[in-house]
Order: structure tokens, then C-alpha cells, then sequence
């Protein structure tokens, strides 16, 4: 069985090291931040512990002898080792590596979180990402999540958080339905029209639509005839006519700008500050979080 190097023996190798190559007790503790005694004590305890003499002292040399000569090649390994594990570990601190793991609503990870992945890679190449898509919420620490987007007001937590920027809600249809129907000029409007919302996968109940009139914010729950329980299907209903519905401006700009939904009741549409960025703090000094950071937050 090998035996096992102490604390002592490894200290004293890399005094050992630099002392033989600096040639002097004095040179070596400048160059460690240490005392010249400090120095030699070390060096006569790896000597005791060696059973070798490592040098012929004089009073005005230190010159290796045959065994020290043998040894120090190794502890000079030994040392340029030790200080590669540290530029290592300072290039670990500096350059974002490793596997970033995101967790996300489907609508924000779809939307907002995959569309900036592929410049950031560009940038840094050497981050893998894992973007996991959910609308449960989870717990990051327990689930080993670097960062987590959430919608919607935050829980009291101990977890680092900011927020993005704003986004509007407000109603949508197609061009092919609204060829058929005249378009509402107020909320009250649209107990005349089909509609189609979204059911809550994690609490089973409908979405109340938010409307802005005067200083007041309302809501109603449409008696819509199609039902879903993810977003991207309301707005995939919609834009293939099946009536208005209701989406978030993340998820319906892209459709706009395509020409296959048209934004309805736009003096009534609100505002939502509630899309939040959340990693916890032993994250913080991670290089890859802290970049992928400043991406989303120069995105949003």
C-alpha cells in the first residue's frame, strides 16, 4: 500500500524545489512569502523524512547533491503541477465553460429564452446549454438548475432575482376571422364572438382576461367554446380562425409580424412586470451564469 503524502512532506517539496533552484534558503522564502528559517526547518524535516541530505550547505552556498539532484526534477513537476491547478482553476473563474442548466415556462422558454441560446453559444462556445421547459415550478437548488424564469409573482425566497422587462396582454384574431366578423371596440363586445382560452395545467382553472378601462383594471372569463391548457395552442387556434383569444405580446409578436394575427381592443390591453430571472447565490461566481446573465438581461 502506498503511503500517503502529508501536509509537512508536500510543503516542505516545494520549499525544496524553489530553494534548489534559486540556490539559497533566502531567495526561496522571498519568492513564498515566507521566512528563510521557515524555509530550512522545512527542508531538515523532509530530510529526516526522506532519509537523504538534499544539500551541501556552506556558508556562502547550497549546491544539490547527488540525491538532490536526482529529486528535484520531480519536485519541480511537482511544483509546475501545483501552479498549473491554479491558472486552471483562475481560467475556470474567468472564461464561462461546463453546462448551464435553465429551467422555463413553455411560453417564455420557447419565445424568449431559445431564441437568444444560439448567439450566446457563438460567443461562448465552450457552454453547453440544458433548457428544461415546464409550467410547474420547481426547486432549482434541489433540481440542480443554474437559472430558472419564472412568470408571475415571487414567493418570499432566499433566491437571487430580477426582474425583465415588461410585456403587454391583450386580444388577438386572425385576419380570415376577422374578414367574417367585425372586430370589438370593447370588452363587453366580445360576448359576441368566439373565443378561445387557456386552462391552468397546475390549478385546472381558466384564465381571467385583463382589461384596462379608465384608471380601473377588470377581468372576465369568456364562455369560449375551445379550451386548451397550453398557450401556444390558443394562439395556434386563433391564428387558424377559431376566434379570438388572448396572449401575452412575447408569445403574439412573432404571429403579428407574420401577418397572421391581428391585435384587437388595443386601448384596453395591460401591463405585466412579472417575468422574473432567479439563480441562487452559490451560482453567483459561476462564469457561464454570470454571462448567460448579462445576455438575457441586454436581450430583455
Amino acid at each position: 500500500m502506498k503511503e500517503q503524502i502529508g501536509f509537512e512532506r508536500l510543503t516542505g517539496l516545494i520549499a525544496f524545489a524553489r530553494a534548489g533552484s534559486l540556490g539559497s534558503y533566502t531567495a526561496a522564502a522571498r519568492s513564498l512569502s515566507v521566512s528563510p528559517s521557515a524555509v530550512s526547518k522545512s527542508i531538515q524535516r523532509l530530510e529526516h523524512q526522506l532519509g537523504v541530505t538534499l544539500f551541501t550547505r556552506t556558508t556562502r552556498s547550497l549546491v544539490l547533491t547527488a540525491e538532490g539532484r536526482e529529486l528535484h526534477e520531480r519536485a519541480l513537476r511537482l511544483l509546475r503541477d501545483a501552479e498549473e491547478i491554479g491558472q486552471l482553476a483562475k481560467r475556470a473563474r474567468a472564461e464561462p465553460a461546463g453546462t448551464l442548466r435553465i429551467a422555463a415556462s413553455l411560453p417564455i422558454g420557447i419565445h424568449m429564452i431559445a431564441p437568444v441560446i444560439p448567439q450566446f453559444c457563438a460567443i461562448y462556445p465552450n457552454v453547453k446549454i440544458d433548457l428544461r421547459l415546464s409550467d410547474h415550478v420547481i426547486n432549482i437548488v434541489d433540481e440542480n438548475i443554474d437559472i430558472a424564469v419564472r412568470l408571475g409573482e415571487l414567493a418570499d425566497s432566499t433566491l437571487l432575482s430580477r426582474h425583465l422587462s415588461p410585456y403587454h396582454i391583450g386580444c388577438y384574431a386572425s385576419p380570415e376571422y376577422l374578414a367574417r366578423h367585425s372586430a370589438p371596440e370593447h370588452p363587453n363586445d366580445l360576448t359576441e364572438h368566439k373565443t378561445v382560452n387557456l386552462r391552468y395545467q397546475n390549478t385546472g382553472q381558466v384564465f381571467r382576461w385583463p382589461f384596462r378601462v379608465g384608471e380601473q383594471e377588470i377581468d372576465i372569463v369568456p364562455s369560449s367554446e375551445i379550451i386548451v391548457d397550453v398557450s401556444e395552442a390558443v394562439v395556434a387556434a386563433v391564428a387558424a380562425g377559431a376566434g379570438i383569444g388572448m396572449a401575452a405580446s412575447f408569445v403574439a409578436d412573432s404571429w403579428v409580424k407574420n401577418k397572421k394575427l391581428v391585435p384587437l381592443l388595443t386601448d384596453f390591453t395591460v401591463e405585466r412586470h412579472n417575468i422574473s430571472v432567479l439563480w441562487h447565490e452559490s451560482r453567483r461566481a459561476n462564469p457561464a451564469v454570470r454571462a448567460f446573465l448579462d445576455h438575457l438581461f441586454g436581450h430583455f
